[in-house]
């Protein structure tokens, strides 16, 4: 008998032999089985070992015991908690602004179909199909592209770093806004021996303005000047990083549970806010403009060129987390449904984000428009008599309560009667729509512009609690999205403790990260969020686009989702992966480039004398940084393919997750083949009483 055999040696009556034919005619199903369940087997495999039947069924426990979502409820608010982040609130309203209004939606729309469902399911389907992160994903669809996984891994370090200052920032308003009247209400004022006067900064600039650059960061001139830690901020993002360690110390089991308050909470805020916003006046005001559309500017081709940037990263293509998370989901999931879906309410995130933003908007420039009409309308009052004759103004306005309607039609007398004259008077336009088209997005919107609506709301410091702590949880789930996309690769392919992994991922993410929490820190996470991810990013998910439907093969990843499914996607996505997506992101690629080429690297940097914003380019070093960000974030596709070509890796060096498919393959053949010889001993060991039972029969 064959030396790994498990048959023991037996009386054969008339009952064992009926059970040996049973098995011998079931043996061929039992090997495809094998053949079928090993094709899911991506763990580690000690080289130069024989591993017998016992050592291929205890992987196969193995591959058993791997973490997985409570319910698909849970599965499902991690993913919307991951895609719906930040830029749904103040990055979507300012495309949609800048772009058309309303019509901004439709290339929106239609590009989330072509390219954002198509590539999420891709991301969603690969990672529940192979069922590792992404290091383990694309060493195994191919080794010599191992590299995009280790790409997506340096991307999502490089996002965490930044992304979680901003979750301390928010972290810091939202300790500051239980104060009555908030700290940014109006401007401090400063005392002398002789008197008292309004800090000039903040009187050039305005009060929020003033709370957000001079207070809460403390800013530089420029990045070239460092100007110490800001210690407010550094304790800040230490609590950002502790909420963040503790969430993922025991993976999906904590952070799921997490998901349930910090992806539901933002949309109960947004619902309030909406609400309140629509009793405020002047409030549909910011609905009305922000809908309507523009359908010329709709035609040009950087509105498509946004638009189609927007959907990548608001899916979070290209980062792992998507891949992370779906790879703790049943094999028969149906992963077609989530991408769908998942998309969708993030394109409805979006929009209910931008009724809430432009109706506050809305209520904030009637409050100063109307602030305008009340100062010209005393130059006016002043001119009367010298500059202005008295008989210009119409009898029925009142000086004591003048309307935007009473001064617009005061100034369009007297500028047709004046014309030459009446620059020189240097009276403001007050035009609403003026107002509404001064575009915010970033931290100018949440920090300034927000911040400065929510002070002339009744109660703000209730809606400033609820505003920041909103802010908070929609920072935490793109975390906790970001960093599922580091550990669990990690964790999978190199076979780490997560509880370490985690904490050292932390605490090295805070050391680096307190660059941002320097008073230049702010031109640090502008540096980053302009060039750590975009251009990565974008080479990654081509890649992975190719790498599947090229490489891989398109019908042979569609035999395998009807297998998963059970049933066959729609042709539409054969087509999307195979030709269409990846010529879009080439051209989405090439324009992006192109883009960064026309326009040299430059910061928005806060000018203390004037108290404005001023564009300043990067210094030498600072361009350096900046080219390295790009380069190093991608280095690892270029170098895992040549180590590949050239065999300095080995296929079967032992740390990497294709190695261990294939070894795991091979242990499931050699266990079919092993059950075959047993069971062919068994047969010529009871020929004739198989003959007998086959006669009866």
């Amino acid at each position: 008998m064959p030396k790994n055999s498990k048959t023991v040696k037996r009386e054969i009556d008339d009952d064992e032999v009926t059970e040996s034919v049973k098995d011998l005619l079931s043996n061929e199903d039992n090997c495809e089985d094998s053949f079928k369940s090993s094709s899911l087997m991506v763990g580690d495999v000690p080289q130069n070992k024989e591993r017998d039947v016992e050592e291929g069924s205890e992987e196969e426990e193995e591959e058993e015991e791997r973490p997985a979502w409570s319910s698909k409820l849970q599965y499902i608010l991690a993913q919307v908690g991951f895609s719906v982040g930040l830029g749904n609130v103040w990055r979507f309203p300012y495309l949609c602004q800048k772009n058309g209004g309303g019509a901004y939606l439709v290339p929106y729309l239609i590009l989330l179909v072509v390219i954002g469902i198509p590539l999420f399911f891709l991301e969603l389907a690969v990672g529940q199909r192979i069922r590792r992160g992404s290091i383990g994903v694309w060493n195994y669809i191919s080794p010599r592209l191992g590299g995009i996984g280790f790409a997506s891994c340096l991307v999502c370090f490089f996002v965490a770093l930044y992304y979680n200052v901003i979750i301390g920032w928010s972290l810091f308003y939202f300790s500051q806004s239980f104060q009555q009247p908030l700290p940014w209400h109006e401007c401090p004022l400063v005392k002398n021996k002789t008197n008292t006067y309004v800090e000039p900064e903040c009187e050039k600039s305005s009060a929020t303005t003033y709370y957000w650059y001079r207070v809460a960061l403390d800013i530089s001139d420029s990045i070239s000047e460092s100007g110490g830690l800001n210690w407010r901020m550094t304790l800040c993002l230490l609590a950002a990083w502790t909420m963040v360690c503790l969430a993922m110390m025991k993976g999906i089991q904590s952070s799921g549970k997490v998901m349930y308050f910090s992806s539901l909470f933002p949309y109960v805020v947004l619902i309030c806010f909406l609400a309140r916003a629509f009793l405020l006046k002047g409030s549909v005001d910011g609905i009305i403009h922000m809908f309507t559309p523009k359908l010329e500017i709709m035609l040009e081709p950087k509105v498509w060129r946004e638009a189609a940037t927007q959907v990548f990263f608001a899916l979070g293509l290209g980062f792992g987390g998507v891949i992370a998370f779906s790879s703790y989901n049943k094999r028969d999931n149906n992963c077609h449904f989530d991408a769908v879906l998942v998309s969708f309410i993030n394109f409805f995130t979006s929009v209910l984000a931008t009724l809430v933003v432009f109706a506050v908007l809305g209520f904030k420039a009637n409050i100063m428009n109307a602030k305008c009409v009340e100062m010209n309308t005393k130059k006016i009052i002043g001119f009367l008599g010298k500059e202005i004759n008295p008989s210009l103004i119409p009898h029925h306005i009142n000086f004591s309560n003048v309307s935007p309607e009473d001064y617009q039609q005061m100034t369009n007398i007297i500028r047709g009667v004046m014309e030459n004259d009446y620059p020189r008077l240097g009276l403001d336009s007050c035009d609403i729509k003026e107002e509404l088209n001064k575009a915010v997005q970033g931290t100018g919107l949440a920090f300034i512009a927000f911040t400065e609506a929510m002070t002339h709301f009744p109660a703000s410091p209730f809606w400033s609690v609820m505003f920041f702590l909103m802010l908070v949880n929609l920072g935490l789930g793109s975390m906790f999205g970001t960093i599922q996309g580091i550990l669990t690769p990690i964790v999978d392919t190199f076979k780490v403790r997560k509880e370490y992994l985690t904490v050292g991922c932390c605490v090295l993410a805070f050391c680096i990260g307190l660059i941002f929490v320097q008073r230049s820190g702010n031109y640090f996470v502008a540096m980053f969020d302009d060039y750590s991810a975009t251009l990565p990013l974008l080479i990654v998910v081509l890649l992975e686009n190719i790498a599947v439907a090229w490489v891989y093969g398109t019908d042979k990843f569609f035999e395998d989702l009807k297998d998963m499914l059970g049933f066959t996607p729609y042709c539409y996505y054969y087509y999307m992966w195979k030709f269409i997506t990846p010529v879009l992101l080439l051209g989405l690629l090439a324009t992006s480039i192109i883009q960064m080429g026309l326009s040299p690297p430059s910061y928005s940097a806060w000018n203390q004398q004037l108290a404005q914003e001023q564009s300043l380019s990067y210094p030498p070093w600072g361009l350096a940084v900046c080219i390295s960000l790009v380069v190093i974030a991608i280095l690892p596709v270029p170098v895992v393919f040549i180590l590949r070509c050239l065999n300095i890796i080995d296929e079967n060096a032992g740390g990497l997750s294709t190695v261990s498919y294939k070894k795991g393959r091979i242990i499931k053949d050699t266990a079919c083949r092993n059950r075959e010889e047993d069971e062919d001993n068994a047969r010529e060991s009871g020929d004739e009483s198989n003959k007998a039972i086959f006669s009866e029969s």
